[in-house]
């Protein structure tokens, strides 16, 4: 149990650091790759999408079934999936739209670095980033910790899948607090925390939800995540994917994406 334990906190560590490898592409470039960035969009929508209706939707649904009944599991499989959807859309209601981690900054669309006093307008705006993703990142932390204990390959899948949407994320915080402050170090430590929210997750689900984990409770949890992680992809990753398409990249980063994680499936689990 010990070395399962170690591979779900470390997975959900490497998801949640993602954001560092964002601030740090925004460091090393001066425009943004457009075509990288809808495809790898779409890549991590396509996973999620995936992974959410085919195989945790349905491991879900065995347990409660085998715990509840095929009536009661069949209706607590829904509810929690939609629940898991409820839950994910009422954090976002409460973002505002301008500190929005997934709406997609660009590189040259920021001012020059300030000197001085800086920007106070770009500064609020990558601090609420960062404490919209420290939110954001908290349920997605104990989707990966909770599903590499029940799965370990499964936990792989997912943690990669959002270690991709991650990466942009980390952008949205560190390009406007560098280009109000001019400062990398602040941009870079920002994201960096804001990312730490996802082991903090998965912390939170070994001390809270462990001592109840049964049959019922990860299949509540499960549909919940599926429920989730449908919701980001359809919500949040696929429009902006699109917004940055050409030549239908978005579209084969999805097809690419599903196919990735139907071997995966099909290999290792």
């Amino acid at each position: 149990m010990g070395s399962d334990l170690l591979l779900a906190f470390g997975l959900t560590l490497m998801a949640g650091l993602a954001t560092g490898i964002g601030s740090m592409l925004a460091f090393f470039t001066r425009s943004t790759n457009t075509q990288f960035l809808s495809f790898a969009l779409g890549f991590s929508a396509g996973v999620m999408i995936y992974v959410s209706m085919v195989e945790i939707f349905f491991k879900a649904k065995d347990s409660l079934v085998g715990a509840m009944g095929i009536e009661a599991g069949n209706w607590v499989t829904v509810a929690s999936f939609f629940g898991g959807m409820l839950f994910i859309a009422l954090i976002d209601r409460f973002i505002p739209k301008k500190a929005n981690p997934h709406e997609v900054k660009k590189v040259e669309d920021m001012k020059k670095p300030q000197q001085g006093n800086g920007d106070p307008a770009l500064l609020k705006m990558g601090t609420f980033a960062a404490l919209a993703i420290a939110i954001h990142n908290f349920p997605e932390g104990i989707a990966t910790f909770t599903s590499a204990l029940q799965d370990p390959s499964l936990g792989i899948a997912i943690a990669v899948a959002i270690a991709i949407h991650n990466i942009p994320e980390g952008i949205a915080v560190s390009v406007p607090i560098y280009f109000a402050t001019g400062d990398k170090k602040k941009a870079f430590k920002l994201s960096f925390l804001s990312g730490l929210s996802e082991p903090v997750g998965a912390l939170a689900a070994y001390l809270i939800l462990m001592p109840f984990l049964n049959e019922v409770m990860f299949g509540v949890i499960f549909a919940g995540v599926a429920g989730i992680m449908v919701f980001i992809s359809l919500d949040e990753l696929l429009p902006a994917a699109k917004r940055y398409d050409e030549a239908h990249l978005s579209i084969y980063g999805v097809v690419s994406g599903m196919m990735i994680m139907a071997l995966s499936l099909l290999l290792f689990i």
